[in-house]
């Protein structure tokens, strides 16, 4: 570790003790939707299209984001968005 890196973490130390070690606020852009609304989407990729009214056999990750948005789940969504929330959920649109 580089010798300005120890001296600000035991900068912080000495300053709060415990709590002074802690994750600051990161800038950043804030994210775009939240933990309910992928889930919401991985719920809907987990049932049938025809149980939910749609005429099709399976789901692809453009539908399941069309759909998602005519649900009024998000008001905007690309189906790489979804295929990453059905990734990192080990998920396979049926």
């Amino acid at each position: 570790m580089h010798l300005d890196t120890v001296r600000r973490w035991r900068g912080r130390f000495a300053e709060a003790r415990l709590p002074g070690l802690a994750d600051r606020e990161r800038t950043g852009r804030p994210p775009s939707f939240t933990v309910l609304q992928a889930a919401q989407a991985a719920a809907l990729a987990c049932q049938l299209p025809t149980e939910t009214g749609v005429p099709i056999s399976r789901w692809s990750c453009l539908e399941l984001a069309r759909e998602v948005i005519e649900r009024g789940i998000a008001t905007f969504l690309s189906a790489s968005t979804v295929r990453r929330w059905l990734a990192r959920g080990a998920l396979k649109p049926r």
